[in-house]
């Protein structure tokens, strides 16, 4: 008698069938390109990785003894305060390029706050690291997700906090438990949920090799594709990751290069607005708002809703709208047909990462928002409160009549210019090029990585203390000043039927 094979996510598997010779080698040759565009590290580079991870697993032991001395608690108390770092994103998938930064969480015990970790923990970290370890660090408390940004030794590090309702945290603390959500705030409730759904993810795909070259394929796809990206209206790295995890529940015994190609047909064609969902949705005492369309209204109006399998349930993508969605199912069915030339040996695994055309071929039209600023860190805050509206921008150009499509590119570009007097700037506002700095690179904002930028484009500041980027300049007409703006650009297509002369 057969054994019942086991049910991965919400419905019956598609496929058990093994890979063949044919899909072995694919795979192989599949990865072979991964490496070649440069999607692994060196295997020294991930060791230190491990080795700055367990520094900050000792350092965020002593953070929380340090505050429970400092709130003169019973010594019993200190010694099994613990404490537990927790990473989780793409480095927790597995799924990360060289040079991507680490989201780490730090998990507390009860009496320590939130407080207490913007006050102590910068002085405890360069207590107990390295002289020299750390090239930069910036706490943002107002983030939407609070962080403190660190460069560790050349690799850049995101920490996070949260507290449990807890007297202890030991080390093999198991976050998957839903019951230690209990007495959280809605911002210890996002910190956990990292973590939480990474591990979850991790639990719900049948092979997770597969599933993490698979992964590093979409990803690296997205990115060259310009589809990449919460904050513009497109899937994030998780998102990618659990519409990748949905298609391995599938073909549990695929190869990465087979969920490769299936996962183009599967999502493309996919039922939108019905819910890609890794598991049912759990029920919990603690009451926690869930992502449910039948008792929220506002979950009705997400296109591509694709659900975090932790508890709380949470839609990952309610930034897509109309535009955005039209631009991921034309790159998905064009990816489709690339990997169907692929399997039949008309094409390689290189033309599937081919770089997107937004600013040489795709439109005839585009407007550009720069924003500038006369300081490095008024442009981060200013940048960033204006990226957190150009997708209102962008979604009042979609309800206009005669336009098509307004796709907002997802990133922006950061430039210095040096300026003279206020005539020079009010130049670079209106998009002249003549004054930027000739040794001064352009570079995009998701390279930058700038925690303040990122925390007010998320929306974590109060949109009333920004600044609007102008500040005191000491000297007009004679010797030139630093101006730093960012740009942000949105092809338009106009409706069917307009001739050019609508847009004059």
């Amino acid at each position: 008698m057969a054994v019942p094979q086991r049910q991965w996510g919400t419905t019956p598997s598609i496929s058990w069938t093994p890979p063949t010779e044919k899909e072995i080698l694919q795979n192989e040759e599949l990865t072979d390109e991964l490496k070649r565009q440069g999607q692994y590290e060196a295997p020294s580079e991930t060791e230190k990785k491990q080795g700055l991870l367990i520094q900050l697993q000792k350092i965020a032991v002593e953070f929380v003894k340090h505050v429970c001395r400092k709130n003169n608690l019973p010594q019993s108390i200190i010694d099994s305060a613990g404490g537990r770092i927790c990473t989780y994103g793409s480095y927790r998938l597995g799924a990360y390029a060289p040079g991507s930064d680490i989201d780490t969480l730090v998990v507390a015990p009860r009496h320590v706050t939130r407080d207490d970790f913007f006050e102590h923990m910068p002085s405890i970290l360069e207590r107990m690291l390295p002289p020299g370890a750390i090239e930069e660090m910036k706490p943002v408390p107002e983030a939407y997700v609070p962080i403190i940004k660190l460069v560790i030794s050349g690799t850049d590090f995101d920490l996070n906090f949260t507290r449990l309702a807890i007297s202890n945290v030991p080390f093999e603390l198991d976050v998957k438990d839903t019951n230690l959500l209990r007495g959280l705030d809605d911002r210890e409730l996002r910190a956990l949920n990292g973590p939480r759904v990474a591990d979850e993810l991790m639990h719900l795909v049948p092979q997770k090799k597969t599933f993490r070259t698979a992964l590093r394929a979409i990803k690296l796809w997205a990115q060259r594709r310009a589809i990449y990206g919460n904050i513009v209206g497109f899937p994030g790295g998780v998102a990618w990751g659990m519409l990748v995890a949905r298609v391995c529940q599938l073909y549990p015994q695929a190869t990465g290069s087979v969920i490769v190609m299936k996962f183009f047909r599967i999502i493309g064609r996919w039922n939108w607005p019905q819910p890609i969902l890794l598991k049912e949705s759990e029920d919990h005492p603690i009451q926690a708002r869930v992502w449910n369309p039948r008792i929220y209204p506002t979950d009705k109006y997400h296109l591509m809703p694709i659900i975090t399998p932790a508890y709380p349930a949470m839609c990952a993508t309610h930034n897509i709208g109309p535009t955005t969605k039209k631009i991921i199912i034309q790159e998905l069915e064009r990816g489709g047909d690339i990997t169907d030339k692929i399997s039949f040996g008309k094409l390689q695994w290189k033309d599937l990462f081919t770089k997107h055309t937004y600013f040489t071929k795709d439109y005839k039209y585009y407007l550009s928002i720069i924003s500038g600023s006369t300081s490095k860190d008024a442009q981060a805050s200013w940048s960033g409160f204006v990226e957190s509206k150009v997708r209102l921008l962008v979604q009042s150009l979609e309800s206009q009549g005669s336009i098509g499509v307004a796709r907002l590119f997802n990133k922006g570009f950061a430039r210095e210019h040096r300026c003279t007097d206020e005539n020079e700037r009010t130049a670079v506002l209106h998009g002249e090029m003549q004054y930027q700095a000739a040794n001064v690179k352009t570079e995009t904002t998701d390279t930058i990585k700038d925690p303040l930028h990122n925390a007010v484009a998320q929306g974590g500041a109060d949109a009333t203390a920004m600044t609007n980027g102008n500040g005191q300049i000491t000297q007009d007409g004679t010797e030139p000043h630093g101006f730093y703006t960012t740009t942000y650009y949105i092809g338009i297509e106009l409706a069917q039927g307009l001739s050019d002369a609508a847009v004059l």
